[in-house]
C-alpha cells in the first residue's frame, strides 16, 4: 500500500507541476524554484513532515522534497550553531546528494556528447 500511496502523491505533485506549466506562461525554471521555495516554507511551518510520513518517496522525491530538505537542514544546524547555521544548514543534509548529482552528470557529459 505504501508504494501506491507514494505513486499516486508523486504523481499529483508532478500533475500539478504540468498543470501550471501548461496553463500559465510559467517556464520550468520559474516552477522549479518555485516548487523548491514551496516545499521549504511547508517544511518551515511544520506541514511538509507529516504529509512527507504519510506520502513517504511520492513526496520526498519530487522538487518540493528537496525544498523541505534544504530548511530541515537549516533549522537544525541553527539550532547546534545560531545564526551561522543559517547559511551552512542547507548544505548539511543535501550536499551529499547535489555533489553525486554534479560528479556523475559530469561523468555522462563525457562519456557522451551533449546535445546543444
Amino acid at each position: 500500500m505504501d508504494y501506491i500511496i507514494a505513486f499516486l502523491v508523486g504523481g499529483a505533485i508532478c500533475a500539478i507541476g504540468q498543470l501550471i506549466i501548461d496553463t500559465t506562461k510559467c517556464s520550468n525554471a520559474h516552477l522549479l524554484v518555485g516548487m523548491v521555495c514551496l516545499g521549504a516554507i511547508l517544511s518551515g511551518i511544520g506541514i511538509y513532515e507529516p504529509f512527507q510520513e504519510f506520502a513517504g518517496a511520492g513526496a520526498l522525491v519530487p522538487v518540493l522534497g528537496f525544498g523541505s530538505s534544504i530548511t530541515k537542514g537549516m533549522l537544525s544546524e541553527i539550532e547546534r550553531l545560531g545564526w551561522e547555521g543559517l547559511f551552512t544548514g542547507a548544505f548539511e543534509i543535501t550536499g551529499l546528494g547535489l555533489a553525486a548529482s554534479i560528479v556523475f552528470s559530469s561523468i555522462i557529459a563525457l562519456l557522451r556528447k551533449p546535445q546543444k
